[in-house]
């Protein structure tokens, strides 16, 4: 009997060490049950965070609902008020889309100057010789003249054309109404070049001359060459036969470069002359607006020398009797008295 309790001990013992064995050393099990924890833990917090954005959702949605639903309440009962706040932030995007374009613009404008450097990247004896080539009509009809299309010596010219201009209403003493002196030359100035040149560039689209807006601005630009040369002298030399004779040398010298080039570029007798006849008539009439219109120095001496000084130098003559009458009465009483 004990040895048979002694065998179903050790029986059992040994069932059981294994399973002892299987718990001690063998931890697979159990690693087993933790992943799967594991796993289950995570599906479980998963399927709860997914319950609980669904939820969120939900009350997101109704809370939208609810103030669309207030928004369309409130637009009901102000009316116009509602449409009104639409409209000013329609309006404030607008602002804003525009306000940015603008500034982006601005930020760019420096790649859009590079555009204009090649029309000013000229040497200044390349100018010279241009400025001197202006004052020598060459006939040459065969094939069309070389123009420079620079425009740096042009707008040099309109400058100086401008600060001569201004010398001459100084000097003689112009009254401008609306405006200044300043403003008044700079828009004569520019305006004749700007305005003219797109005026002549016009006429020889029509007459299918070979010639373009940037050429014809050189073109006039240098021609005003002749003009300065003409205003500066004749406003320091008050003469009209001297102006007359820069008029007609000068003036007329840089009319019929212009003309000389224009004819070079421009095919049929008739286009020629309805061309060529416009440019000439408007280059040396504006010559004579100039001298005319802002130098008034002559007649304003002539009407100094004449008029306004005669009568003065009558009253005085007539006054000396009276002052010495006056004085012999009262030195003839004054000794009377004495007496």
């Amino acid at each position: 009997g004990a040895v048979a309790a002694g065998g179903g001990r050790s029986g059992t013992a040994a069932d059981w060490g294994g399973f002892e064995d299987n718990m001690q050393g063998g931890g697979s099990a159990v690693i087993d049950m933790e992943n799967m924890d594991d796993t289950s833990g995570s599906s479980f917090e998963d399927m709860g965070e997914m319950h609980q954005r669904m939820k969120e959702e939900e009350e997101e949605e109704e809370a939208e609902g609810e103030a669309g639903a207030a928004e369309e309440e409130d637009g009901e009962f102000l009316g116009m008020k509602g449409l009104r706040g639409q409209l000013g932030r329609q309006v404030a995007d607008q602002m804003w889309q525009v306000g940015k374009r603008q500034a982006s613009r601005a930020f760019s404008l420096y790649a859009n100057i590079d555009i204009l450097r090649p029309y000013f990247d000229v040497e200044p004896v390349q100018v010279r010789t241009r400025l001197l080539e202006s004052m020598i009509p060459v006939k040459m009809i065969n094939f069309p003249q070389k123009i420079a299309g620079e425009l740096y010596g042009p707008l040099m010219l309109v400058f100086t054309l401008v600060a001569i201009l201004l010398h001459g209403m100084k000097t003689s003493d112009t009254i401008i109404r609306e405006g200044t002196l300043m403003g008044t030359a700079i828009g004569t100035c520019f305006g004749y070049w700007l305005g003219v040149s797109s005026f002549i560039y016009f006429l020889a689209y029509l007459c299918n001359a070979q010639i373009t807006m940037v050429q014809m601005l050189s073109l006039l630009g240098y021609g005003l060459f002749g003009h300065c040369i003409t205003l500066f002298v004749t406003y320091n030399i008050h003469f009209h036969s001297l102006f007359y004779v820069f008029w007609l040398g000068v003036g007329g010298l840089s009319t019929l470069r212009m003309v000389a080039v224009l004819v070079s570029r421009t095919v049929g007798h008739t286009q020629r002359l309805i061309l060529c006849g416009t440019l000439a008539a408007l280059h040396m009439l504006f010559l004579l607006y100039l001298h005319f219109a802002y130098h008034k120095v002559v007649e304003g001496i002539l009407d100094t020398l004449e008029g306004p000084n005669m009568p003065p130098f009558q009253r005085v003559a007539r006054d000396i009797p009276v002052v010495s009458n006056a004085v012999l009465n009262t030195t003839a009483k004054a000794v009377a008295l004495t007496l």
